[in-house]
């Protein structure tokens, strides 16, 4: 088992841990032969494929040039891939028009984003072990670019969704690797920083999407979007080659459970199909229940399998880790802070796209209009991301976290009153800064005090489970909420007539639904923070420091009022 519920402050030893055989950090005074670089092209080529150690990284409180250039290159990359996720939330409306589809099947554009992404995660242990760094994202990178092509030239729907799927398939690992990365170079008092500049260069991506997507798609169509994504793919792919160095050794003989990821794949998959075919067919329908019956199966499958594969792997039956070490989860800090994530991951998602119909097709405004009214508060998002690292660093999680739930449940109540045909369009925009702000202040800092609250050994496959939840999570939001969205909608519509008045009234009401249901899942986050955030360690230097202390004088006393956060 990962830890004891009742130790959730894990112990940090002088000494090196690995994570499934694989060095996690190198302690700073370890000695390490001098990097001689051969002669010429193909000296450089070997000088970055040779793993950049701990000491190689970060001396004197700073990181070294070489990993400062590589880890730019794979924030880059990983901000591609979130500017992805995000760019055709504004376009598209009119995606849905031009191929005749439900808003429910158009949906899937972003879903299977997410969904793919949650499956391509549990993969990064395997993959992080088995192949270098530059090995995955030069590979990812042909992947993506790949499908940025199959999109812009996409004849039909499905094509188009073929080419989001390999563009998420190409970017589905890079948020994890940057993350293990970070937490391997950083000490334990840097990581907020870390992870909060890491973070706000991530949330500048849902700032400039929707707006970029917007201005494409009103200025040269929607395919516009693709052909751009592929000509910044290759010239990725070509800046990686020649930058990026790698971390951390590799094991050709690590192995994946790949049954594991069929049964994801199936399960969580499953779930979603039948979940968007409520809206054409009733729940007694096969195509709807016989799906999610067997999404169902596949998750509880899926569970169970990685439960017995951990145990044979720790008790040493078995050299093969499970896809998921789901026994993180049996730390108390770490369960309350992937809860959180997931449930903010669930609410935000489904906004992306409702918001955009109810500026676009609501209230008449151009797809333009509506990535600038999402653009200050994605703006706010980046700033609280970096503001709230520093301030975990300061202060710790809970109030970090209390601030960023409250502002959230504010901001997404009044939008909840906004909603409505005379509601200046500016107050939705006033409305979600204040939601981006509260989502800025929790998300980063309360994944990364949740892996704080991991041993070091644990935080790979923390990492994993983590980001495997949220896009999950919000891969079910969008669909589930939407549909939500879609059936109130269709019943409003049959009271009050079909005319084209009562049609965007009728679709006003389902939005609120959506938006009162969203408002209910940030008060549970904010209770959730109230209940669970608190603890001795909650991944702050000043926790840092009582631990040092304590290690000193390890019968002294320490203020039960100072072990608050």
């Amino acid at each position: 088992m990962a830890q004891d519920n009742e130790h959730d402050a894990p112990e940090h030893s002088s000494q090196s841990h690995t994570a499934v055989g694989k060095p996690y950090t190198k302690p700073a005074e370890e000695q390490v032969p001098e990097r001689v670089r051969k002669p010429g092209f193909r000296g450089y080529r070997e000088d970055l494929s040779m793993p950049l150690s701990r000491t190689d990284s970060y001396r004197n409180g700073h990181l070294t040039h070489v990993a400062f250039l590589s880890l730019a290159v794979l924030t880059l990359i990983t901000f591609l891939g979130n500017f992805t996720q995000l760019q055709l939330s504004a376009a598209l409306p009119t995606i849905v028009s031009e191929f005749g589809i439900t808003v429910t099947t158009g949906q899937w554009l972003t879903s299977i984003f997410q969904l793919v992404m949650g499956v391509m995660v549990p993969l990064t242990a395997f993959l992080t072990r088995r192949f270098s760094t530059r090995q995955i994202v030069l590979t990812s990178m042909v992947v993506f670019t790949i499908g940025s092509l199959c999109a812009w030239l996409a004849p039909s729907f499905p094509l188009l969704l073929t080419g989001r799927l390999l563009e998420a398939i190409g970017t589905g690992v890079m948020w994890p690797v940057l993350q293990i990365t970070v937490f391997s170079i950083f000490p334990l008092d840097k990581r907020g920083v870390a992870m909060g500049t890491v973070g706000m260069a991530m949330s500048v991506a849902p700032a400039i999407g929707p707006t970029i997507g917007g201005l494409q798609t009103d200025f040269n169509g929607w395919r516009s979007i693709f052909m751009s994504l592929t000509i910044i793919g290759a010239a990725a792919l070509v800046l990686a080659f020649f930058v990026l160095h790698n971390f951390g050794g590799t094991d050709k003989l690590a192995k994946a459970d790949f049954f594991s990821v069929a049964l994801s794949v199936i399960g969580f998959g499953g779930l979603m199909y039948g979940f968007t075919n409520i809206q054409a067919y009733p729940f007694t329908h096969p195509v709807v229940w016989v799906p999610m019956l067997v999404g169902a199966a596949g998750i509880v499958w899926f569970i169970l399998r990685q439960l017995k594969n951990t145990k044979r792997f720790e008790q040493g039956d078995s050299d093969q880790p499970a896809l998921l070490n789901v026994n993180v989860f049996c730390n108390r800090g770490f369960r309350t802070g992937t809860i959180i994530a997931a449930m903010s991951f669930f609410s935000f998602s489904s906004l992306t796209v409702i918001l955009p119909l109810f500026i676009q097709d609501c209230r008449g405004y151009s797809a333009t209009i509506s990535g600038l009214v999402m653009l200050p508060g994605a703006i706010g998002q980046a700033i609280a991301q970096f503001i709230g690292g520093r301030a975990l660093d300061r202060f710790g999680a809970r109030p970090v976290n209390l601030a960023g739930t409250t502002m959230l449940v504010i901001g997404t109540i009044c939008m909840t009153f906004m909603i409505n045909p005379l509601s200046p369009i500016w107050s939705i925009s006033i409305c979600q800064f204040v939601r981006q702000l509260g989502i800025g202040c929790v998300l980063m800092p309360v994944t990364t005090w949740s892996l704080n609250c991991l041993e070091p050994k644990y935080v790979s496959a923390g990492s994993a489970v983590t980001n495997t939840v949220r896009q999950i999570a919000g891969a079910i939001g969008a669909p589930v909420l939407i549909l939500i969205m879609s059936t109130l909608t269709a019943y409003r519509e049959s009271v009050i007539g079909t005319s084209a008045q009562n049609a965007i009234l009728a679709n006003i009401f389902g939005i609120r639904w959506a938006l009162t249901i969203s408002s209910g899942i940030s008060v549970l986050m904010l209770i959730t923070v109230i209940v669970g955030v608190r603890g001795y360690d909650a991944g702050s230097a000043s926790a840092l420091a009582r631990r040092a202390i304590e290690h000193v004088h390890p019968h002294g006393h320490v203020n039960a009022a100072d072990a608050q956060h």
